[in-house]
């Protein structure tokens, strides 16, 4: 492929549809070996929290033996408690430019069977405590997730400046040095302010007296407004029919009143990504005009993944792309609830059980380093910051009716069987850690944990 070729997105689920009707799922047949394997090792994530808490509770696990796969490696339930593991990995909340509350938004994923939900909200991750609050009550998990705006900055004649977006996914305990993430966040935020403003303005020139405080009161205290909020706006003023024609019109990249912010350079955000322990994935690289250049260029600086999976199959030049890069190949729904015929449903993405265990496999050593590290903080430094940075997205907080834990030893004994499997816990490293903590409070500094007796 050259620089400057355009990538044909063509979803390979359309290859079926001169088949005939009775043929038109796919046909069904028994897992491969490499399947199996797969399966079993997804699950197994999937349910750690679940068969920590009690015996009876491996029996909600899905076994690989009560599953099949289709024409695509699409897992497919077979016969009474049999399950897929669907995952959703690209979701919105009204923490930023979705429509729903994460707990409205973790209800409706479970609604359609989601087991793993990633909440990704554009450039904060403010929204992961209550989705993972809301989780409890499902069964589902959650990765803490966040969408982030960049810009490509072209080196030379071949390349053009694009907006990009940045999908980081971290373990259940969040970012490692999350203060740091947390700064380089808000300085994005600031900056999408300054261009809803900007972008209000150019409206405004353009005869459309809209105003700011509209915009303000439709995206929410203290949420950074987007393209969406002020469309909404448009929408609700009488500006124009609806959302599409907003964007279409005025608000699309490059249109009469687009307007960047203070976005960083892409690759300073996948640094970032890597340095706090998260995987970095470039979100609907379908809407980049040159995504040759760019994905080259992400790659050497640290890319872990793209997508190329949407709710009608996978897209085909994409995964040859992400093929000849050697990056992962995930997917999701990009759900914000606006509701429409051109909006995918939560859990509508079906990925393959071996790209889900492609996924883990090259998350999990990841998510497991920034676990250990933000644990050997705590134990160098027990102190009520270093806490809260342990229990900030965990599922150990403050639980009425729960019973205290005496020492850090305790919380680690606890909070590793949620997080990580048995062979990730056989470790020198946490036992170092264990041993440090063995005589450390977790009551100090006026903080008590407790754990919630299930």
């Amino acid at each position: 492929m050259g620089d400057g070729c355009v990538v044909q997105a063509t979803p390979s689920s359309n290859k079926k549809k001169n088949k005939k009707k009775k043929n038109r799922g796919g046909t069904k047949k028994k897992m491969t070996h490499d399947q199996v394997l797969a399966f079993k090792f997804v699950s197994e994530w999937v349910f750690l929290d679940h068969s920590s808490g009690s015996s009876s509770s491996s029996s909600s696990s899905p076994s690989a033996a009560s599953c099949v796969v289709d024409d695509f490696g699409v897992q497919k339930p077979v016969g009474r408690g049999g399950e897929k593991l669907l995952f959703e990995l690209h979701s919105h909340s009204k923490f930023s430019d979705g429509f729903f509350s994460p707990s409205k938004v973790v209800e409706r994923a479970h609604i359609n069977g989601v087991k793993v939900l990633a909440l990704t909200d554009h450039d904060t991750m403010a929204g992961i405590p209550e989705a993972v609050e809301s989780a409890r009550k499902y069964g589902m998990k959650i990765i803490p997730g966040v969408e982030i705006s960049t810009i490509f900055s072209p080196r030379g004649d071949s390349e053009v400046e694009e907006p990009i977006h940045i999908l980081a996914y971290y373990s259940s305990i969040g970012p490692s040095r999350f203060e740091e993430l947390d700064k380089f966040l808000s300085n994005i935020r600031d900056g999408r302010f300054l261009r809803a403003k900007n972008i209000v303005l150019k409206l405004n020139k353009l005869k459309f007296p809209l105003k700011w405080e509209h915009v303000c009161r439709i995206a929410g205290k203290g949420v950074a407004p987007g393209r969406l909020h002020i469309a909404r706006a448009m929408v609700e003023a009488g500006y124009v029919e609806n959302l599409r024609q907003a964007f279409a019109r005025y608000l699309f990249d490059g249109g009469p009143a687009y307007s960047t912010g203070s976005e960083p350079l892409a690759e300073e955000a996948i640094n970032m990504i890597c340095h706090t322990g998260g995987v970095a994935v470039l979100a609907h690289p379908w809407a980049l005009k040159h995504p040759v250049p760019i994905v080259r260029r992400l790659k050497e600086a640290g890319l872990h993944g793209m997508e190329v999976y949407k709710s009608d199959g996978k897209l085909t030049a994409y995964s040859d792309l992400a093929d000849a890069y050697g990056l992962l190949k995930i997917g999701g729904s990009d759900y914000h609830g606006r509701g429409g015929h051109n909006e995918s449903e939560l859990g509508s993405v079906n990925l393959p059980v071996l790209v889900l265990h492609d996924f883990l496999k090259v998350a999990r050593p990841i998510w497991c380093n920034a676990i250990r590290e933000i644990l050997e903080c705590y134990a160098e430094e027990p102190s009520d910051s270093n806490l809260a940075t342990i229990t900030r997205f965990g599922r150990t907080r403050i639980f009425k009716g729960g019973s205290p834990l005496s020492c850090g030893q305790d919380l680690i004994d606890h909070c590793l069987p949620l997080w990580l499997s048995s062979q990730e816990m056989e470790n020198a490293e946490f036992e170092a850690i264990k041993l440090k903590l063995s005589n450390v409070s977790v009551s100090q500094g006026g903080i008590q944990v407790l754990v919630e007796i299930k």
